[in-house]
């Protein structure tokens, strides 16, 4: 049975499917952000760049751009559920490559994994995005992706904590033995320190594959959007996805918002041990990051549509990641991680915001359009390397400068947050603008 988001639904009609969704976004929130511990932990066992280590992240979020149109044609052929079922399955399986990659210690497998889990993801997302968003009246899509939101963040904050007092606890001695040991010794503790990977990953995929049979046979209704609307004479004005410009708009804000939340989420554990706090204090900050998207996720559930609109609460989001983007580059120690850490409050409405600003008025280009805006996740994989890369060519010129390794350090590092802010007013241009172009006039 259709069910048209025009039609008069019950909270009865909804609740189930709404549990079901936010238990999928719990799933891949806590695989996504395990990254920000996965990071300096990778840095570490495979002695890479700070660039280097942030393939990571591109690892997990390329696998947007190359999946996500087969992902929309595996869904158009069987359907929501199934599709959903094999995302987690998918996911499952790349959490086991992490056992051969552990015990050869090579860095690509590791990525394999990771991408494949992405893949994994890709269709997840490319299902349930769209889904959330339709399942009930467009005006208020961004509260029921608020909510979703907090049950990703909150998973990835437990994510982060196991996995960080998993990988990193004691990584800090580690660090300096392998500073005096001998060649031997130390390939021998950079090789037990990479199977600590292995039993959290076969735990992980055994939950997986037991998600995946429990998701095949949940029961989830299928959802359609509404019909574009069309001038009364009958004409057809809209006969390519390529007429509609918010929608493209949209895209690119939302690769924009990516990059800066995954900056915002992984790199500031890395960022904190950058400026000499420990890692026993340090492996906490992507949790900070994450519970300020957790609160303002709470906040926005019970501001939309009520108080504010969806648009207000994109502006005012771009404005207050401007404004942080400035504080974090201006201040220095922990304050400045702290302000890192607060753009999680900056980032927490933006996604819910431009999905259904996006896909307003896109009827039967609805599904095609989810796809793009699910390959415009690939921010992730583009905009965190590039801070790496600004980071190692800015330490290296202050080495040369005549500063010493642990100033040009974290002087790179920070400055290094410079990237976020093309990113904001890009976001800030689509909520003033960018979201009404092409849209017929009412």
């Amino acid at each position: 049975m259709e069910i048209s988001i025009a039609s008069s639904k019950t909270k009865n009609t909804t609740l189930i499917p709404i549990i079901i969704i936010a238990g999928l976004f719990f799933i891949f929130g806590f695989v996504t952000w395990i990254n920000g511990a996965l990071i300096p932990f990778m840095k570490t066992i495979n002695e890479l760049t700070s660039a280097q280590s942030l393939l990571v992240a591109s690892a997990s979020y390329i696998s947007f751009v190359v999946m996500a149109l087969p992902a929309s044609y595996i869904l158009s052929k069987i359907g929501y559920k199934k599709g959903m079922s094999l995302g987690v399955f998918i996911m499952g399986l790349g959490a086991l490559v992490f056992i051969p990659a552990a015990e050869a210690r090579t860095y690509w497998m590791f990525l394999t994994g990771i991408f494949i889990q992405g893949a994994g993801m890709t269709l997840l997302q490319t299902a349930s995005n769209p889904y959330i968003t339709i399942l009930g009246p467009i005006d208020s899509a961004a509260k029921r992706i608020s909510i979703m939101g907090i049950a990703n963040k909150v998973a990835g904050a437990l994510g982060s904590l196991i996995f960080g007092a998993l990988l990193l606890s004691g990584i800090d001695e580690i660090k300096e033995k392998l500073n005096v040991v001998s060649a031997a010794e130390k390939a021998e503790l950079l090789n037990t320190m990479a199977d600590s990977v292995v039993t959290p990953y076969v735990v992980m995929a055994l939950v997986l594959f037991i998600l995946g049979i429990l998701i095949r046979k949940a029961p989830l209704p299928d959802v359609e959007a509404e019909p574009i609307e069309e001038p009364k004479d009958g004409s057809t004005t809209k006969t390519s996805i390529f007429h509609f410009p918010h929608l493209w708009l949209g895209v690119l804000t939302l690769f924009m918002y990516v990059g800066v939340e995954v900056i915002a989420g992984d790199t500031i554990i890395a960022y904190g041990i950058s400026l000499g706090i420990p890692v026993a204090d340090a492996k906490f900050f992507t949790t900070f990051t994450l519970m300020a998207m957790v609160a303002t996720y709470g906040l926005g559930a019970f501001l939309i549509p009520k108080y504010i609109t969806q648009t207000l609460a994109l502006k005012l989001s771009a404005i207050l990641g401007i404004v942080l983007s400035f504080c974090i580059v201006f201040t220095d120690g922990f304050t400045s991680v702290l302000f890192v850490a607060a753009l999680g409050m900056a980032n927490a409405l933006v996604w819910p915001a431009v999905w259904p600003l996006t896909l307003k008025g896109l009827g039967k280009y609805t599904k095609t359009a989810s796809a793009l805006l699910i390959m415009a996740i690939s921010g992730g994989a583009i905009i965190p390397p590039l801070y790496g890369n600004l980071v190692d060519a800015n330490k290296a010129d202050y080495i040369a400068q005549g500063m010493n390794e642990a100033l040009a350090t974290a002087t790179a590092s920070t400055k290094g947050y410079w990237i976020l802010l093309p990113c904001y007013l890009v976001i800030l241009y689509y909520a003033i603008a960018g979201h009404k172009l092409g849209l017929s006039k009412k």
